[in-house]
């Protein structure tokens, strides 16, 4: 009985933490000087994509820029490539297309967890601008091979991929509150 309780509580704060994550992390991710966010990402995104850099296979990216907008933690970046290497910069004066999502649902599909497809058609995932660039890139995504990528940053993802699918299953518990309570 005593393990069921505990359990129980600490699935809701599991879904407590993955509901209210995204508000938590907004600030200081507005807060962090894009300069370090570029550093970051440019990192992240070459640990990924050295393979397909290498055999060519992001060559559609040259010269056009990519929007990435998480929207929850309002996180926003312009990415292309130039001369056989990804970059990443804050401003673009117009993106070639533009995808945007949750970061959760971003998660799921780097996890492998989520098909881009699905979050498509259920609208959590929006693809805006060039119709066939867009779909390389939606095909990149769906392409993202776990195995390709650095064992730290792989286990990280999807023990994080695992917690908030598990938080996602639990709706938070909200107070209940009638009129002429105080809140």
């Amino acid at each position: 009985m005593l393990k069921q309780g505990v359990k129980l509580v600490l699935d809701k704060l599991r879904s407590r933490i993955v509901h209210l994550g995204p508000s938590l992390l907004s600030v200081p991710v507005k807060l962090t000087p894009f300069a370090l966010k570029r550093q970051v990402l440019e990192q992240v995104l070459s640990w990924q994509f050295r393979q397909a850099l290498d055999d060519g296979e992001l060559e559609f990216l040259e010269g056009r820029w990519l929007s990435i907008h998480v929207r929850d933690i309002d996180l926003q970046w312009f990415t292309s490539v130039v001369n056989g290497k990804l970059v990443v910069s804050q401003k673009n004066a117009q993106a070639d297309v533009s995808f945007s999502a949750d970061a959760s649902d971003l998660l799921m599909i780097a996890a492998r967890k989520q098909d881009p497809d699905t979050l498509f058609f259920q609208r959590r995932l929006v693809i805006e601008g060039d119709t066939e660039l867009g779909l390389y890139v939606k095909n990149l995504m769906d392409a993202i091979e776990l195995e390709q990528m650095p064992k730290a940053l792989r286990m990280m993802l999807l023990q994080l991929a695992d917690f908030v699918e598990a938080g996602m299953k639990t709706a938070p518990e909200t107070k209940q509150t009638s009129v002429g309570e105080p809140c």
